[in-house]
């Protein structure tokens, strides 16, 4: 089969599912329709840097909207503690893309809550030391586990300044098709890559915490200088946790 008429048909299937979603039940009556983002068509490039700007000022103490948000699209929460552990011990082990982590400045006595995940470093350490090339980072600055390759040795666990990497240390029964992960592999927050995959510009934790209120997570193209996390971080000062290790993260910090 062609390249040309593979094309095509993948173009007829994306058009009849749209037709699909609106089609009839009665003269006049309609089902609901519902847009249907473009998968992406060509790869990406470094044309975009995707990147996060979170306002601390704005977490409220508590508030667990971005991480249960997360956990729910990735299908962590499907994860069922192994037969025998304590609650302790599955709290210890049980892969989390999004920590809540409390600073506490040691002059005013000031406690700032914020989320911390992956910073898709410019400059991955995980990407170092990994001895397979399983770790990577992708033209638009997005640092992923390709768990094909990944053999479970944890150099990147270890590498990665923020903790922010989870190891799969039992067999997995129930998991997201967007998401599918085994026993003996590293993963971690992936920008909601199947979204931005699929032509869509938000993640999770964003959206999760707009609805919630607090609209402390700001996403989006660094690159764009019209975009909202571009202005947003022109805007306010930012902050780069461990800037002395010149990563240039993706994910910066306001109100710190």
């Amino acid at each position: 089969m062609s390249k040309q008429t593979d094309q095509g048909r993948r173009s007829f299937l994306a058009k009849a599912t749209t037709v699909a979603a609106a089609s009839t039940v009665a003269p006049g009556v309609f089902l609901h329709s519902v847009a249907q983002a473009e998968p992406r068509a060509e790869a990406v490039s470094d044309k975009v840097r995707w990147g996060m700007l979170i306002d601390t000022t704005k977490c409220g103490d508590g508030c667990t909207a971005c991480v249960d948000a997360c956990d729910k699209e990735n299908g962590l929460d499907l994860l069922v503690k192994p037969e025998g552990a304590s609650d302790a011990e599955w709290d210890k082990q049980r892969p989390r893309w999004i920590r809540e982590v409390k600073l506490k400045d040691n002059l005013t006595g000031r406690v700032s809550t914020l989320p911390m995940m992956c910073l898709h470093c410019e400059h991955p350490p995980c990407v170092d030391v990994c001895p397979t090339g399983a770790s990577f980072r992708r033209a638009d600055g997005v640092v992923m586990v390709d768990r094909h390759t990944c053999i479970g040795c944890r150099y990147c666990m270890m590498a990665c300044p923020y903790k922010a990497r989870s190891f799969i240390h039992e067999s997995v029964q129930f998991k997201t098709t967007n998401a599918p992960r085994g026993k003996g592999c590293v993963e971690s927050c992936n920008f909601c890559v199947h979204r931005l995959d699929n032509g869509q510009t938000t993640t999770a934790c964003q959206d999760a915490c707009v609805k919630d209120g607090h609209q402390a997570i700001v996403f989006g193209d660094l690159r764009d200088p019209n975009s909202a996390v571009s202005k947003a971080m022109a805007e306010y000062p930012t902050v780069e946790i461990r800037a002395d290790l010149k990563l240039n993260t993706g994910v910066r910090y306001t109100g710190l």
